[in-house]
């Protein structure tokens, strides 16, 4: 796969470096995506508007990466890959110069979809990519190292952004966002290679992949568990601030506890994801719901807070990475499109949890947040259940 584009001057080392610049890439298009969580106490107040209208950004950017992947990835499916990278991430760098200077929530909200194009477009491009860039027998470590971007941009990208947006103002983290993005950038032309595109998918293999029960219900439980987070999540800025009565510097370090809840996930899906990886998703959905029915009891406790946010981010990204590994394998030749469709799924769970959440927020009231999640982490349990009973494979993985 990889001949094509190394060539003789090609050390390792530099192989090293595009795979880990690719994990770079990832980390500065997630922590764009999640760090408004950190941020919509502060975008409400700058607009004169509610943290539940201000959360509904989530929830349209989620949408349209959930829409247009599929869509744009087979539109884009011919296109060179390097220069289509490029290209996305102009279309990156100057949605976030339109963020900064938003004179309105509506322009706010036309900048973040210019970047969840951007989005959509990425995760259909760049495990490819990656792998492609990667050393003779480092796959494993290439889709590795964009896990790991992944994780760090909850890890440090949304604590590091909320606390940019503590000290200099919401409008600085979009900034600094968009100024790393320019730097990726200008790695991304000098290092990359051409790399012609290899994609021979098509849209009719769309209805056969969706003609296996087990890829159906496997993308059905990922929409509800993402559903049942994003109630809960896209709201814990607001929650803990005003319901907890939390200082802004404490809320801060719960961010960051939950990112690097993600790193303690990642750690034991390495270990015991092969052999357990069925177990490991009934435990984590099981951790999931428990942690969200304790989000209010505990919310005047800081030991008690810090114990479920590290329960609660372990559980998630367990169950990610469980999920991940179960449908990539469904058909290995079709691993673009199920990657593109799985992408798409978060997404569509990621908004659908903000708008529920928001619902919450609005109709009942802020506090009820982590018990609306539970509900619909509930539903994913069962839907787990379900799973078990009916799927015979499922059992010895």
């Amino acid at each position: 796969m990889t001949d094509d584009i190394k060539t003789g001057t090609d050390t390792r080392n530099v192989q090293y470096f595009r795979v880990f610049l690719m994990g770079i890439s990832a980390f500065v298009v997630n922590t764009t995506e999640f760090v408004p969580v950190a941020l919509l106490s502060d975008i409400a107040r700058d607009f004169s508007i509610t943290t539940a209208q201000t959360g509904g950004m989530l929830t349209l950017y989620a949408w349209i990466v959930a829409a247009m992947s599929l869509p744009l990835m087979l539109l884009t499916g011919k296109l060179e890959r390097k220069r289509l990278l490029l290209g996305l991430f102009v279309v990156f760098i100057a949605s976030h110069v339109l963020s900064v200077f938003a004179w309105s929530f509506e322009v706010l909200l036309v900048s973040r979809v210019g970047i969840a194009l951007a989005h959509a477009i990425f995760w259909s491009i760049t495990a490819a990519i990656a792998l492609r860039v990667a050393p003779d027998g480092k796959k494993a470590l290439a889709l590795s190292v964009l896990a790991t971007g992944t994780s760090l941009a909850m890890v440090l990208g949304v604590p590091l952004g909320r606390l940019v947006g503590q000290w200099f103002g919401w409008r600085a983290t979009f900034g600094g966002i968009g100024g790393i993005a320019f730097l990726v950038f200008i790695l991304q032309f000098k290092l990359l290679p051409t790399m012609p595109s290899m994609f021979d998918g098509s849209v009719k293999k769309v209805p056969e992949l969706l003609k296996n029960p087990l890829l159906v219900c496997l993308y059905l439980f990922c929409f509800v568990v993402f559903t049942a987070h994003y109630a809960a999540y896209s709201y814990i800025e607001p929650f803990m601030r005003e319901i907890g009565q939390i200082s802004e510097n404490f809320a801060t370090f719960v961010l960051l506890l939950f990112g690097g809840a993600g790193i303690i996930g990642s750690v034991l899906f390495s270990r015991f994801g092969e052999r357990s990886n069925t177990r490991l998703m009934l435990g984590s959905i099981v951790l999931m719901l428990v942690s969200m029915l304790l989000l209010l009891p505990v919310i005047s406790s800081t030991w008690g807070l810090s114990a479920v946010t590290l329960v609660w981010g372990t559980a998630l990204m367990l169950l990610m990475l469980c999920i991940q590994a179960k449908v990539i394998m469904i058909d290995v030749g079709a691993q673009d499109v199920v990657m593109s469709m799985f992408s798409g799924i978060i997404n569509l769970g990621i908004g659908t949890g903000a708008l529920l959440g928001g619902y919450a927020v609005t109709h009942i009231a802020l506090s009820s947040v982590g018990f609306v999640g539970a509900s619909v982490a509930a539903v994913a349990l069962l839907l787990m259940i379900f799973m078990l009973s009916r799927f015979r494979s499922l059992r010895y993985s």
